[in-house]
């Protein structure tokens, strides 16, 4: 009796809800611990920015400018890298979230040993790297195209659990998911939070250690779920 394999689109959401989750930290890890910048959320910066430029007292200008600019510029690179390739887990896409979870390791031992790391304008650097890597994962969760799960935002989301429900006149729709993704956004708020307490560095650490789960899990049980079986196997021999 052969064991049932997952399929394609249930790893995908999977990983996808992981990095959900990681991105919930980053951003915590952001707002809180880099003078209110987020480094996923881009709609929550372009709020602050016009706020801020309208003379809206305590609100950063550079912070959110630059983490807007890196996101752009990481969303920009991983698009090019997955244009005219097929919406699967493909070996570009492992290496973009490789990348992107090396990168936070990176940013993880800096943040660690550099006691400055967040003093004067080396806090914007570091949000503006951060940023980038989540604008990189934002363009690969989007190549991947899993409905519902952009990792970075769920306003979206939110809005199609609401407008499906019985309350707007419906009552069929993906509800799990959805509501996975903003409970786990939210959860990794929570948890980017909490460690702050211990050191900004490892919520970042966190988030880098889930991404790199997601890619070699991604690359691993994506070649696994595609692959043909014994039994299909026999019968096209």
């Amino acid at each position: 009796m052969s064991r049932r394999r997952p399929t394609v689109q249930t790893i995908h959401l999977g990983l996808m809800l992981a990095l959900t989750f990681s991105t919930g930290i980053a951003d915590a890890v952001g707002y809180l611990g880099l003078d209110k910048v987020f480094t996923g959320n881009m709609t929550g910066n372009v709020v602050i920015l016009g706020m801020a430029l309208a003379g809206a007292d305590g609100l950063p200008v550079v912070g959110p400018a630059v983490a807007l600019a890196g996101f752009m510029a990481g969303a920009a690179v991983a698009g090019r890298a997955l244009r005219g390739i097929e919406a699967s887990w493909n070996s570009i896409t492992t290496t973009i979230l490789l990348t992107i979870g090396l990168i936070l390791c990176a940013m993880t031992v800096y943040l660690a040993i550099e006691p400055n790391a967040t003093r004067g304008a080396n806090h914007v650097i570091v949000a503006g790297v951060l940023a980038t890597t989540m604008g990189a994962q934002a363009a690969t969760a989007r190549h991947l195209a899993v409905k519902d799960v952009t990792t970075v935002v769920v306003t979206s989301t939110i809005t199609g659990l609401s407008a499906d429900s019985w309350l707007g006149g419906r009552v069929a729709q993906p509800w799990v998911r959805r509501l996975l993704a903003i409970l786990l956004i939210s959860a990794g708020a929570t948890v980017g939070a909490l460690l702050l307490r211990l050191h900004l560095a490892t919520g970042v650490g966190l988030s880098g250690a889930i991404t790199l789960a997601a890619a070699l899990a991604g690359h691993f049980y994506g070649r696994v779920a595609s692959a043909p079986t014994r039994d299909s196997q026999k019968i096209h021999a």
